[in-house]
């Protein structure tokens, strides 16, 4: 079985840390968020995986040449030579997609992070017998977003409204979906989206469906939803019971901590804090609501909360950082600051207090 993604472009929305990396191959709870996607196509019966690609192809394919080994799957690269939108991405890798088989593949957004409820959505696609299936996520402000309206009972989808004025719905479209080869046939070769030239004609054939997503779910392409998908995707860990979460009197709540990491005395970790490989917390740290990646250090009695501290970077003893700081790679913070939202671009230095957000470049 084969699935899609869509890696997309540039990732701007989520620098200075993909200033270093394409954006799917930034860390998330200490593995590339693109590999929890293919873990998850794996667990589903996937053996192919198609990259839709528009930046930086060779580094993601270099980097997930060792992946293909592990994990036993395939992983190929399809090239947009332009930005082709949501769709067009599916009629450049047609040949790719349809085996001539009739057998539905997944398409997914990069940027999601869900529990990845995969096989169930197969299977319902199979018993609906439409050509597409849409899973749907459950949202408290509908007006945000492009509301999709279906039949709660039969799931079947009769229109799309996008930031309604008035209450048609809560359920938005969470960027998963299981496709028939047919649909490729809807799709021409040009800039398309998929949500609005390619679905509205196949619910006026009844042949869309969609399928709630149970569970948590969020599209984390920006710094603040990025932590708020970091603190879902613990609590997710905590519900399963999950040994990846760290145990011991130092953690408070949800903490995940690298095995090769090292946590000196007095720390506080946690709630909703993910320490990556070879980091070195030094005594008395307080982490909380931050992701710290690989190789990082924090200095004694610094404390990290609602930040994200980027590759090998250093922050200096009794420095607070808070309001969504943002650390590309090796950034250099000095002792006994004070960095409020600051935003640092990768292999700075910052020697002096941030009061108020700022982007130091």
């Amino acid at each position: 079985m084969k699935a899609i993604i869509l890696v997309g472009g540039f990732g701007t929305r989520l620098r200075p840390l993909t200033l270093s990396v394409p954006k799917p191959l930034v860390d998330f709870a200490n593995k590339p968020m693109i590999l929890h996607q293919i873990e998850a196509l794996k667990r589903a019966g996937v053996d192919h995986v198609i990259l839709a690609i528009a930046y930086q192809p060779s580094v993601m394919m270099n980097f997930l040449k060792e992946y293909e080994a592990k994990l036993g799957i395939k992983i190929t690269c399809s090239e947009e030579p332009e930005p082709m939108g949501t769709a067009g991405p599916l009629a450049i890798a047609r040949k790719l997609l349809d085996d001539g088989s009739g057998e539905p593949f997944f398409m997914l957004n990069a940027d999601v992070i869900c529990e990845y409820p995969l096989r169930d959505a197969l299977e319902y696609h199979k018993r609906h017998g439409g050509e597409a299936t849409i899973l749907v996520t459950k949202v408290t402000e509908p007006s945000k977003y492009g509301v999709v309206v279906f039949d709660e009972s039969s799931g079947l989808v009769d229109r799309f409204v996008e930031k309604p004025k008035q209450f048609v719905g809560n359920k938005i479209n969470a960027g998963i979906y299981v496709l028939s080869p047919s649909i490729l046939q809807r799709i021409e070769l040009r800039p398309t989206s998929i949500e609005k030239e390619v679905f509205p004609s196949v619910a006026q054939e009844r042949l869309l469906f969609a399928k709630v997503l149970e569970g948590y779910w969020m599209d984390v392409g920006q710094p603040k939803d990025y932590l708020t998908g970091l603190n879902l995707y613990l609590s997710g860990l905590r519900e399963k019971g999950s040994p990846l979460l760290a145990q011991g009197s130092h953690v408070q709540g949800n903490a995940v901590i690298d095995a090769t990491a090292t946590v000196g005395e007095g720390c506080v970790i946690g709630p909703d804090a993910c320490i990556g490989k070879d980091c070195v917390i030094e005594d008395g740290v307080c982490l909380r609501n931050c992701m710290v990646f690989p190789g990082t250090r924090v200095g004694k009695h610094s404390c990290v909360t609602g930040s994200i501290i980027g590759w090998r970077s250093h922050v200096g003893q009794w420095a607070r950082l808070e309001n969504m700081c943002v650390f590309g790679e090796d950034v250099q913070c000095k002792d006994e600051l004070y960095l409020n939202g600051a935003v640092v671009l990768p292999h700075k230095e910052v020697k002096g207090n941030v009061p108020s957000p700022e982007i130091i470049i």
